[in-house]
C-alpha cells in the first residue's frame, strides 16, 4: 500500500492501464450506439495509453532542469506520450486528462489524497476544454464525478480518496444512459467513460493492491434498438474562426456572450492576459469584428472545424512559400488518388504523432490536412496545434469522406494566399454531399426504420436514410434520392468488398436516369463500405 503516488507507481499505473484497456477492448469497441461496424473506442484507448507507455520507457533518473520531482516528471511523459499517440475523439479527451493531471502535479513534493484530488479537478477541467461543446452523460461526465468524489473525501488517504475516485467514476458510468438519449436506447453506457474507469481501477491496484470494490458496470448483452447520430460539429456553421486576443477578463465575457449567438463550438481559453479565441460560424467578419471590439485580434485564421494556435518555435529551415496537403485515407485505391493530386497519404486512423510527423515530412511551412472521417478531426486538431509551436501553419479541412477530399483538392491553387486557398477548399468539401453503403452490423432503430443484421444501409451525410435487402438497388435509390436535390457531378469509389461491376452498373443506372450528370468511378480499397458516393 502506498501512501504517495512515486514515479514508480505511476509507470505501473500506466502498464496496469494499458493491460486492463487490452483485455476489455473488443467489450469497449462494442460500446457503439449506432449500427454501422467501425466502432473503436476501445482501440484508439489502447493505442493512446501505449505511446504513453513507450514515452515512459525512457530514463526517468534524468529529470530536466525545471524543478519537476521525479513523480511529476513521468507524469509528463506519460500525458507528453498519449498526446503524440492519441486517436479519435477519446483518444483526445484522455490525453487532455492525462495533462491536467500532469499539471496539477509536476511540482508537488509529494502526492497524497488532497493533491490527488486536486489533480483530478484539474484533469476534469482539462477534458472539458478541450471539447468545444461538452455532452454529459460521456467521458467528461465520468471524469468529473471521479473528482467530486475524491474532493468530498477530504482526507490526504490516499487509498481512501483513490477508492473514491474511481467509485464516484464506476456510478457515474451507470447514470450515462439516463443523461444521453442514444445510449439509453442502445442500452449500453458510454464507451470513453468504460475505459477511464478501468483506468482509475487500475491505479487503486497500485495503490491499494486491491481490486476496486465496484468496478465499472460491463454493457448488457443484449441491446434493445437504437436511433443515434455520430459524434460530428453541428454542420449548421461552415467555417472556423480562430485567434489569440489580447484582452481583460471583462472584455472577453462579453466576447463569450457575443460569439455565442453568431456560432457554436465556442471554446475560449488563456490565462488573464492572451486568449485563444475559437468559434464555428457561418459570418466570419462578424466573429473577428467581435474580436476587435473586445480587444487585439492577432494570428487570425479561418478554416473549417478545426482547432489552432499559433507557433511557438520555428521549425528548422521550412521552405517559406513551401505549401502541402495531407490526406488521411483508408484503402489502396483512395491513397493512389490523393498521392496522384500531389497530397502526403496517411493510413487511417492515425496518431498525433504520425499526423504530424507526416507535416513536418512535407518540409512545407502551410500545410492542410483533411482528416477524412470526423473521428479523426480532434486527432488532426492536436496535430495542428504541435506543428504550429514547431512554425508551421496548418489548418484543417474537416472532410468526413474521402469524396469530400478529392473535391477540396482539385480546388487548390498555389497562386492564391494560403488562407484563401484553404477557404475555397473548405467551400469545395462542403458543397459535395458524401454518402455511404454499409450492411448493418446489428438490430438498430434508425430514423429510416429498423435494421436487423445483414441488412444493406444508405447513409448520407452520417444518417441512415435507405434501408434494403439488395445492394445495388440501395446505392442505385441512393444516388437518385442525392441527384434529387440536385448535383452535376457523381463521384463512386468502390470498396475492398464491393461486387464485381457494382460501380459499373450504378454508372449505368445514373447514365439512364440523370443523362446530364457526369459520373467518375474508382477503385477505392476501404473496408466496411461497398460503395461511397460524392455528389457536387
Amino acid at each position: 500500500m502506498l501512501e504517495t503516488l512515486d514515479a514508480a507507481a505511476v509507470r505501473r499505473w500506466c502498464a496496469s492501464g494499458l493491460a486492463a484497456l487490452q483485455r476489455h477492448q473488443g467489450e469497449i469497441d462494442d460500446l457503439n450506439v449506432y449500427p454501422v461496424p467501425d466502432g473503436d473506442t476501445g482501440t484508439n484507448l489502447v493505442l493512446t495509453l501505449t505511446s504513453a507507455q513507450q514515452a515512459l520507457a525512457m530514463d526517468l533518473e534524468t529529470l530536466p532542469d525545471d524543478g519537476h520531482t521525479p513523480h511529476g516528471h513521468a507524469l509528463r511523459l506519460m500525458a507528453r506520450g498519449a498526446l503524440l499517440g492519441a486517436r479519435g475523439n477519446s483518444g483526445v479527451i484522455l490525453s487532455q486528462i492525462l495533462r491536467g493531471f500532469a499539471d496539477a502535479l509536476a511540482a508537488a513534493p509529494a502526492v497524497r489524497g488532497r493533491q490527488l484530488a486536486a489533480a483530478l479537478a484539474d484533469a476534469a477541467t482539462a477534458a472539458y476544454a478541450a471539447v468545444a461543446h461538452p455532452v454529459e452523460g460521456t467521458l467528461l461526465t465520468v471524469v468529473a464525478a471521479a473528482a467530486r468524489a475524491a474532493e468530498q473525501e477530504d482526507t490526504d488517504d490516499l487509498r481512501a480518496v483513490t477508492r473514491a475516485a474511481a467509485g464516484g467514476a464506476a456510478r457515474a458510468l451507470a447514470r450515462t444512459p439516463e443523461q444521453l438519449p442514444a445510449l439509453a436506447r442502445a442500452g449500453v453506457v458510454d464507451a470513453g467513460g468504460r475505459g477511464l474507469c478501468l483506468l482509475l481501477d487500475a491505479l487503486v491496484e497500485v495503490v491499494t493492491g486491491e481490486s476496486p470494490a465496484g468496478p465499472a458496470p460491463a454493457p448488457p448483452a443484449v441491446r434493445p434498438p437504437a436511433t443515434a447520430v455520430r459524434e460530428t460539429g453541428s454542420p449548421a456553421y461552415a467555417y472556423e474562426v480562430q485567434y489569440l486576443l489580447d484582452a481583460t477578463d471583462e472584455a472577453v465575457a462579453r466576447l463569450r456572450g457575443e460569439l455565442d449567438g453568431l456560432g457554436d463550438s465556442l471554446v475560449i481559453v488563456g490565462d488573464g492576459g492572451t486568449w485563444n479565441v475559437h468559434v464555428h460560424v457561418n459570418d466570419v467578419g462578424a466573429a473577428v469584428e467581435a474580436g476587435v471590439v473586445a480587444g487585439r485580434p492577432h494570428r487570425i485564421t479561418v478554416t473549417r472545424f478545426a482547432d489552432q494556435v499559433a507557433p511557438a518555435a520555428p521549425l528548422p529551415a521550412p521552405l517559406p512559400d513551401g505549401r502541402a496537403a495531407v490526406v488521411v485515407a483508408t484503402g489502396a485505391g483512395i491513397a493512389e488518388l490523393f498521392a496522384a493530386e500531389g497530397a502526403t497519404v496517411v493510413p487511417a486512423n492515425p496518431s498525433t504523432g504520425e499526423l504530424l510527423d507526416a507535416i513536418r515530412a512535407t518540409g512545407a511551412a502551410r500545410v492542410v490536412v483533411l482528416p477524412n472521417d470526423p473521428n479523426t478531426q480532434s486527432v488532426a486538431s492536436a496535430a495542428a496545434r504541435e506543428a504550429h509551436r514547431l512554425g508551421v501553419k496548418v489548418s484543417v479541412v474537416p472532410t468526413r469522406s474521402p469524396v469530400q477530399a478529392l473535391a477540396a483538392l482539385a480546388v487548390r491553387d498555389p497562386k492564391r494566399r494560403f488562407e484563401d486557398d484553404v477557404i475555397a477548399m473548405a467551400e469545395a468539401a462542403g458543397a459535395c454531399r458524401y454518402a455511404e453503403v454499409c450492411h448493418a452490423s446489428r438490430e438498430a432503430l434508425t430514423v429510416a426504420g429498423p435494421c436487423r443484421p445483414g441488412d444493406v444501409l444508405a447513409l448520407v451525410e452520417g444518417e441512415v436514410h435507405l434501408i434494403g435487402a439488395d445492394l445495388l438497388d440501395t446505392c442505385t435509390a441512393m444516388v437518385d434520392r442525392m441527384l434529387g436535390g440536385g448535383g452535376e457531378l457523381v463521384t463512386l469509389l468502390c470498396g475492398a468488398d464491393a461486387p464485381a461491376g457494382l460501380a459499373d452498373r450504378v454508372r449505368e443506372h445514373v447514365e439512364r436516369s440523370w443523362p446530364f450528370v457526369e459520373v467518375q468511378a474508382y477503385e477505392g480499397g476501404q473496408p466496411h463500405y461497398p460503395l461511397l458516393v460524392g455528389v457536387e
